[in-house]
């Protein structure tokens, strides 16, 4: 079954995640969404690609329930696909563009953060790395994206309180550049991927690269072990407790 929905409008293909009501992430939906970025990497027609959700989410994050069937093993294999993929993303040489469509939660943040831009609808939508709220961690290189782009100030208020966003306030701390009522979002987000892949490739590719060179080697560094310590944590009495009862369906 096909998870994200592809479509292309001269220079700008768009992925959209689609997987029940609040998109939620597991093993299939990280896989197919990098074997499209692949292909895109490699088209010289695509200049510039947006990421979204169908209906009314971004992303809920993991698919919790699926993955309480998991034992340590399986959980881990998909915590280095999941932190393989946003890295990938982070470093890749064309723009991309995150066009927040609703609520962007904890793993759906993380996917966000990794994007060149974001731009969130106005309204009920939230934006949160919330997963201390339920006993949980999170990532070297989700923590490093975030430094990247809020400062470390910024990140720890973000991951300390768990704290679920609106836009306007999103965009004050830096988690989203643009703010748009959800009639908008398309249009804008077609507007900032237009203009983002009219620089020239290589320049683009080349700036991107060394602006995040540094960021990416600490992400790398040290992910393993955070993913060590996240799945001791997951799998802690408390946390589990507090997993059975999540719903997100």
């Amino acid at each position: 079954m096909d998870f994200v929905e592809v479509q292309r409008s001269d220079r700008v293909a768009t992925a959209r995640l689609s997987r029940g009501k609040v998109n939620a992430l597991n093993g299939a939906v990280v896989d197919q969404l990098r074997d499209i970025l692949r292909a895109w990497e490699g088209d010289p027609e695509v200049g510039a690609v947006v990421v979204t959700g169908a209906g009314r989410f971004f992303s809920f994050g993991f698919d919790i329930p699926e993955f309480l069937s998991f034992n340590r093993a399986q959980f881990t294999d998909f915590l280095r696909n999941f932190t393989d993929l946003y890295t990938y993303l982070f470093q890749y040489p064309k723009p991309v563009v995150a066009a927040l469509n609703g609520h962007a939660i904890a793993g759906g943040c993380m996917l966000a953060l990794a994007c060149d831009h974001r731009i969130m609808v106005s309204g009920k939508a939230r934006i949160s790395l919330n997963e201390i709220g339920f006993g949980s961690s999170v990532f070297a290189g989700s923590t490093e994206m975030l430094r990247f782009w809020v400062g470390s100030a910024n990140a720890t208020a973000v991951l300390v309180s768990g704290a679920m966003y609106p836009a306007e306030e999103a965009r004050s701390l830096g988690l989203v550049q643009d703010v748009v009522p959800e009639e908008r979002l398309a249009e804008r987000a077609n507007e900032v991927a237009t203009a983002l892949a009219a620089k020239h490739v290589a320049a683009f590719a080349s700036v991107k690269s060394l602006l995040r060179r540094s960021v990416v080697g600490e992400m790398k560094s040290r992910e393993a072990e955070a993913i060590r310590e996240f799945v001791n944590i997951w799998y802690s009495e408390a946390t589990w407790a507090n997993l059975q009862n999540i719903r997100i369906r």
